[in-house]
Protein backbone atom coordinates (compact mmCIF):
# COMPACT_ATOMS: atom_id res chain seq x y z
CA UNK A 1 0.00 0.00 0.00
CA UNK A 2 1.35 3.91 -1.08
CA UNK A 3 4.13 2.28 -3.04
CA UNK A 4 4.31 1.98 -6.73
CA UNK A 5 6.75 0.93 -9.26
CA UNK A 6 6.85 4.55 -10.27
CA UNK A 7 8.92 5.43 -6.94
CA UNK A 8 11.43 2.68 -7.90
CA UNK A 9 14.78 4.28 -9.02
CA UNK A 10 15.05 4.53 -13.31
CA UNK A 11 17.80 2.31 -14.34
CA UNK A 12 20.50 4.14 -16.34
CA UNK A 13 20.58 5.18 -19.97
CA UNK A 14 23.27 3.27 -22.09
CA UNK A 15 26.14 5.33 -23.59
CA UNK A 16 24.94 5.19 -26.67
CA UNK A 17 20.86 6.32 -25.49
CA UNK A 18 22.98 9.18 -23.24
CA UNK A 19 24.65 10.19 -26.80
CA UNK A 20 21.31 10.33 -28.53
CA UNK A 21 19.22 12.17 -25.69
CA UNK A 22 22.14 14.77 -25.55
CA UNK A 23 22.73 15.51 -29.32
CA UNK A 24 19.23 15.18 -30.73
CA UNK A 25 18.10 18.96 -30.22
CA UNK A 26 21.47 19.79 -32.15
CA UNK A 27 20.83 17.79 -34.65
CA UNK A 28 17.02 18.66 -34.85
CA UNK A 29 18.32 22.60 -35.21
CA UNK A 30 20.39 20.97 -38.23
CA UNK A 31 17.83 19.06 -40.26
CA UNK A 32 14.64 20.86 -39.21
CA UNK A 33 12.62 18.99 -41.93
CA UNK A 34 14.22 15.61 -41.42
CA UNK A 35 11.42 13.46 -39.78
CA UNK A 36 11.76 11.37 -36.59
CA UNK A 37 12.96 8.01 -38.22
CA UNK A 38 15.62 10.23 -40.29
CA UNK A 39 16.88 11.83 -37.29
CA UNK A 40 17.14 8.61 -35.62
CA UNK A 41 19.48 7.71 -38.63
CA UNK A 42 21.65 10.62 -38.27
CA UNK A 43 22.76 10.04 -34.66
CA UNK A 44 23.37 6.40 -35.21
CA UNK A 45 25.58 7.15 -37.67
CA UNK A 46 27.33 9.86 -36.27
CA UNK A 47 27.69 7.33 -32.63
CA UNK A 48 29.10 4.80 -35.40
CA UNK A 49 32.06 7.45 -36.16
CA UNK A 50 32.19 8.75 -33.12
CA UNK A 51 36.24 8.29 -31.81
CA UNK A 52 36.52 5.83 -29.28
CA UNK A 53 38.02 8.09 -26.65
CA UNK A 54 34.90 10.35 -27.22
CA UNK A 55 32.33 7.43 -26.41
CA UNK A 56 34.78 7.08 -23.47
CA UNK A 57 33.31 9.90 -21.75
CA UNK A 58 29.89 8.76 -22.37
CA UNK A 59 30.42 5.15 -21.05
CA UNK A 60 32.29 6.74 -17.89
CA UNK A 61 29.06 8.12 -16.93
CA UNK A 62 26.96 5.35 -17.95
CA UNK A 63 29.47 3.76 -14.66
CA UNK A 64 29.04 6.64 -12.78
CA UNK A 65 25.44 6.39 -13.08
CA UNK A 66 25.13 2.68 -12.11
CA UNK A 67 26.78 2.67 -9.18
CA UNK A 68 24.08 5.99 -7.89
CA UNK A 69 20.91 3.31 -9.58
CA UNK A 70 22.74 0.67 -7.22
CA UNK A 71 22.80 2.55 -4.42
CA UNK A 72 19.03 4.42 -4.62
CA UNK A 73 17.40 0.75 -5.74
CA UNK A 74 19.01 -0.90 -2.51
CA UNK A 75 17.56 2.39 -0.62
CA UNK A 76 14.23 1.53 -2.13
CA UNK A 77 14.67 -2.34 -1.67
CA UNK A 78 15.20 -1.74 2.41
CA UNK A 79 11.84 0.13 2.94
CA UNK A 80 9.66 -2.24 1.70
CA UNK A 81 7.44 -4.63 3.36
CA UNK A 82 7.62 -8.26 2.24
CA UNK A 83 4.01 -7.81 1.07
CA UNK A 84 4.96 -4.55 -0.76
CA UNK A 85 8.01 -6.49 -2.37
CA UNK A 86 5.55 -9.06 -3.84
CA UNK A 87 3.21 -6.80 -5.41
CA UNK A 88 6.19 -4.55 -6.73
CA UNK A 89 7.44 -7.83 -8.56
CA UNK A 90 3.82 -8.94 -10.03
CA UNK A 91 3.19 -5.63 -11.16
CA UNK A 92 7.20 -5.50 -12.95
CA UNK A 93 6.40 -8.99 -13.92
CA UNK A 94 2.61 -7.24 -15.36
CA UNK A 95 4.80 -4.49 -17.07
CA UNK A 96 7.17 -6.77 -19.21
CA UNK A 97 4.71 -8.80 -20.66
CA UNK A 98 2.73 -6.34 -21.67
CA UNK A 99 6.11 -4.60 -23.47
CA UNK A 100 7.06 -8.28 -25.10
CA UNK A 101 3.55 -8.32 -26.29
CA UNK A 102 4.02 -5.16 -27.76
CA UNK A 103 6.75 -5.35 -29.10
CA UNK A 104 5.85 -8.95 -30.50
CA UNK A 105 2.37 -7.03 -32.29
CA UNK A 106 4.88 -3.78 -33.98
CA UNK A 107 7.05 -6.60 -35.46
CA UNK A 108 4.14 -8.53 -36.44
CA UNK A 109 3.03 -5.23 -38.42
CA UNK A 110 6.45 -4.16 -39.76
CA UNK A 111 6.55 -7.97 -41.31
CA UNK A 112 3.12 -7.13 -42.97
CA UNK A 113 1.23 -9.82 -41.24
CA UNK A 114 -2.67 -10.30 -42.91
CA UNK A 115 -5.27 -9.14 -40.44
CA UNK A 116 -7.26 -11.67 -38.98
CA UNK A 117 -10.89 -11.84 -40.63
CA UNK A 118 -13.62 -9.83 -39.15
CA UNK A 119 -17.00 -11.88 -38.47
CA UNK A 120 -20.05 -11.21 -39.78
CA UNK A 121 -21.31 -8.87 -36.61
CA UNK A 122 -18.07 -6.86 -36.99
CA UNK A 123 -18.85 -5.80 -40.53
CA UNK A 124 -22.23 -5.28 -40.03
CA UNK A 125 -21.09 -2.97 -37.21
CA UNK A 126 -18.77 -0.83 -39.27
CA UNK A 127 -21.24 -0.56 -41.45
CA UNK A 128 -24.01 1.07 -38.97
CA UNK A 129 -21.86 2.43 -36.64
CA UNK A 130 -21.45 6.44 -37.94
CA UNK A 131 -25.33 6.53 -38.74
CA UNK A 132 -26.78 4.86 -35.62
CA UNK A 133 -27.47 7.14 -32.62
CA UNK A 134 -25.85 7.18 -29.13
CA UNK A 135 -24.64 9.56 -26.66
CA UNK A 136 -21.69 6.84 -26.08
CA UNK A 137 -19.85 4.67 -28.08
CA UNK A 138 -20.90 2.33 -25.94
CA UNK A 139 -24.60 3.16 -25.90
CA UNK A 140 -24.06 2.89 -29.95
CA UNK A 141 -23.08 -0.61 -29.63
CA UNK A 142 -25.70 -1.38 -27.08
CA UNK A 143 -28.00 -0.77 -29.80
CA UNK A 144 -26.39 -2.04 -32.96
CA UNK A 145 -25.90 -5.26 -30.33
CA UNK A 146 -29.46 -5.43 -29.90
CA UNK A 147 -30.36 -4.59 -33.50
CA UNK A 148 -28.52 -7.51 -34.70
CA UNK A 149 -29.84 -10.00 -32.58
CA UNK A 150 -33.13 -8.85 -34.24
CA UNK A 151 -32.37 -9.74 -37.34
CA UNK A 152 -34.14 -12.54 -39.69
CA UNK A 153 -31.53 -15.51 -41.00
CA UNK A 154 -31.89 -14.08 -44.15
CA UNK A 155 -30.96 -10.30 -43.26
CA UNK A 156 -27.89 -11.50 -41.53
CA UNK A 157 -27.07 -13.52 -44.83
CA UNK A 158 -25.30 -10.79 -46.68
CA UNK A 159 -22.49 -10.11 -43.63
CA UNK A 160 -22.36 -13.68 -43.05
CA UNK A 161 -21.02 -14.24 -46.83
CA UNK A 162 -19.15 -11.29 -46.74
CA UNK A 163 -17.25 -12.92 -43.24
CA UNK A 164 -17.07 -15.98 -45.17
CA UNK A 165 -15.38 -14.42 -48.25
CA UNK A 166 -12.89 -13.00 -45.36
CA UNK A 167 -11.97 -16.03 -44.36
CA UNK A 168 -10.86 -16.90 -47.49
CA UNK A 169 -8.68 -13.96 -47.92
CA UNK A 170 -7.74 -14.17 -44.58
CA UNK A 171 -6.20 -17.93 -45.56
CA UNK A 172 -4.75 -17.04 -49.03
CA UNK A 173 -2.82 -14.17 -47.34
CA UNK A 174 -1.80 -16.19 -44.28
CA UNK A 175 -0.43 -18.89 -46.98
CA UNK A 176 1.06 -16.14 -48.95
CA UNK A 177 2.81 -14.49 -46.07
CA UNK A 178 3.75 -18.12 -43.77
CA UNK A 179 5.66 -19.16 -47.14
CA UNK A 180 7.97 -15.80 -46.59
CA UNK A 181 8.17 -15.94 -43.34
CA UNK A 182 9.87 -19.79 -43.74
CA UNK A 183 12.42 -17.71 -46.77
CA UNK A 184 13.64 -15.64 -44.17
CA UNK A 185 13.88 -18.01 -41.37
CA UNK A 186 10.96 -17.15 -39.07
CA UNK A 187 9.29 -20.30 -38.72
CA UNK A 188 8.93 -19.41 -35.18
CA UNK A 189 5.99 -17.50 -37.00
CA UNK A 190 3.98 -19.75 -38.98
CA UNK A 191 0.80 -21.54 -37.56
CA UNK A 192 1.89 -25.24 -38.48
CA UNK A 193 4.85 -24.89 -36.13
CA UNK A 194 2.95 -23.55 -33.28
CA UNK A 195 0.45 -26.51 -34.02
CA UNK A 196 3.21 -28.95 -33.29
CA UNK A 197 5.12 -27.50 -30.39
CA UNK A 198 1.38 -27.53 -28.81
CA UNK A 199 0.62 -31.34 -29.29
CA UNK A 200 1.32 -33.10 -26.42
CA UNK A 201 3.08 -36.54 -26.53
CA UNK A 202 0.50 -38.03 -23.84
CA UNK A 203 -2.05 -37.15 -25.26
CA UNK A 204 -1.24 -38.01 -29.50
CA UNK A 205 -0.19 -41.69 -27.62
CA UNK A 206 -3.79 -41.77 -26.23
CA UNK A 207 -5.32 -40.89 -29.25
CA UNK A 208 -3.12 -43.66 -31.16
CA UNK A 209 -4.24 -46.28 -28.37
CA UNK A 210 -7.73 -45.11 -28.81
CA UNK A 211 -7.56 -45.68 -32.35
CA UNK A 212 -6.25 -48.95 -32.30
CA UNK A 213 -8.49 -50.57 -29.35
CA UNK A 214 -11.23 -49.13 -32.07
CA UNK A 215 -9.97 -51.16 -35.25
CA UNK A 216 -9.28 -54.26 -33.18
CA UNK A 217 -13.46 -54.06 -31.88
CA UNK A 218 -14.39 -53.47 -35.44
CA UNK A 219 -12.37 -56.51 -37.07
CA UNK A 220 -13.73 -58.51 -33.93
CA UNK A 221 -17.18 -57.78 -34.68
CA UNK A 222 -16.54 -58.40 -38.59
CA UNK A 223 -15.27 -62.10 -37.77
CA UNK A 224 -18.36 -63.03 -35.77
CA UNK A 225 -20.69 -62.10 -38.30
CA UNK A 226 -20.51 -65.10 -40.78
CA UNK A 227 -20.89 -67.14 -37.53
CA UNK A 228 -24.13 -65.89 -36.88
Amino acid sequence: RGISSDQRPKRPLTAYFRFMKENRPAFREKNPEASSTELIKKLAGAWKELPASQKQVYEEAKKRDWQRYGEQLAKFKAQLTPAQAAALKEERRRQLARRRSLRAKRELTVLGKPKRPRSSFNIFLSEKFQETEGISPVAKLKKLFDAWQKLSTSQKQPYLQLAEDDKVRYENEMKSWEAKMLELGREDLVRSKKKRLKKKPTETAKQAETARTSLGNKAKLKLKKPEE
